[in-house]
């Protein structure tokens, strides 16, 4: 652009430099100068127009699927255009591909909180990733402007893989033939022929006790042993190190319309579970309110159906507070083949859901922390008899 507009400049100063104006030829070097510097910025503009479009065109859509060279390229981008962005690999897949999230906050002197999302974990469920890279968008176009949005980066770091089962999500882009696959790509174990592992059964949580599969071939078989697979030892290995920073779990799925909550166990039940149900159907409502949909809360036992060795099972038991499995769109005309045009208002759904969960847990660290130091400082000022002037409290 800059080559094409010094090439444009050059030529009329060398058409001035050229001119020998006097008072016979004022008119007509007048009537050529006009028409050059016309003809100049007509080019200027169609150049700039031709730019702008190229700059649209090339504008990354959050309402369409994308293969996962698209989506690493996005994610470096991301990191590069965002100094709130970090890009963080922190695994390997079993095909040696990298596992990477993208951490997004504030810079803060002190340690901060952190809020997990992942995406992906099974490879047909397409929307996932979709939400995540959604979820990524949005919080970046609003925390400048929205308050709310400010002070939960400045508290809150994000830590959002938008595709956990990389392999997985690759070959489901393969042909028609695999669009549906759901398992990661290791191999069986010897003497099996089939491959992948579900990751969703994978985790150190009452793994291999109830709705797993044995059959190295099926759809649900939970690997060989709790954590065989590269993939759930990452999320496990990361979170680890920091769980006590961690006050929320969101794990991204496919399909149904549902907010589950732990366990997924029938004999097991969350110790806080009458909180994790209040938030939850409280999201189910803010969910309704974007376009009408209905999304059913509880835990899997009670309205989907029994299982052990979920990630979500796992975030819970090792201490982190508020973990969530949103199944998004729809209740099964699509199932795993969600159509393009429902990108957007599933996205737009979840994306309250997600927000209002997050809240709830910031508001309750952070503002929740205040006011209890507030009524601690109060009794101990009645204590000692001192007199307060409630307007100051």
């Amino acid at each position: 652009m800059w080559l094409y507009i010094t090439y444009i400049d050059s030529k009329v100063t060398r058409y001035l430099r050229d001119v020998s104006i006097n008072a016979a030829n004022i008119t007509q070097v007048y009537f050529q100068t006009a028409t050059m510097l016309i003809s100049v910025g007509l080019s200027l503009m169609l150049l700039l127009s031709d730019v702008e479009a190229a700059t649209e065109r090339a504008e990354y859509d959050y309402y369409k699927y994308h293969p996962m060279p698209e989506i690493t390229s996005w994610m470096a981008q991301l990191a590069e255009d965002h100094p709130v962005v970090t890009l963080i690999n922190y695994g390997q897949t079993y095909e040696k591909r990298p596992i990477n999230l993208l951490k997004i906050g504030l810079d803060s002197e002190q340690r901060k909180k952190a809020v997990w999302m992942d995406c992906g974990i099974h490879a047909r469920e397409w929307i996932a990733p979709a939400f995540c890279q959604y979820f990524i968008n949005q919080i970046l176009q609003t925390y400048k402007t929205d308050p709310t949005v400010n002070q939960m980066m400045k508290n809150l770091d994000f830590y959002v893989t938008p595709v956990l089962n990389v392999d997985g999500y690759v070959y489901s882009w393969k042909d028609n033939t695999t669009r549906l696959w759901r398992k990661n790509r290791s191999p069986g174990p010897p003497g099996c022929s089939c491959y992948g592992t579900d990751l969703n059964r994978n985790f150190d949580a009452n793994w291999g006790t109830i709705g797993v599969s044995t059959n190295c071939c099926s759809i649900t078989y939970g690997g060989t042993k709790a954590l065989s697979e590269p993939e759930a030892q990452a999320v496990t290995n990361f979170l680890a190190k920091q769980k006590d920073d961690f006050l929320c779990f969101l794990t991204i799925h496919s399909y149904g319309q549902l907010l589950l909550v732990p366990y997924g166990h029938p004999n097991f039940t969350a110790p806080n579970y009458d909180e994790l149900m209040k938030v939850g159907l409280a999201a189910a409502d803010e969910i309704r309110k974007a376009h009408g949909m209905n999304y059913r809360v509880g835990s899997s036992p009670d309205i989907l159906y029994p299982n052990s060795g979920s990630s979500r099972d796992w975030a819970r038991l090792v201490g982190i507070p508020f973990t969530y499995t949103f199944e998004l769109r729809d209740n099964g005309t699509f199932e795993f083949e969600l159509p393009e045009a429902q990108i957007q208002p599933t996205c737009e759904e979840a994306y309250r859901g997600a927000m209002h969960i997050i809240t709830y847990v910031h508001e309750k660290t952070f503002n929740g922390a205040v006011a209890t130091a507030a009524a601690a400082l109060w009794t101990l000022l009645l204590a000692a008899g001192a007199t307060v002037t409630p307007s100051l409290m």
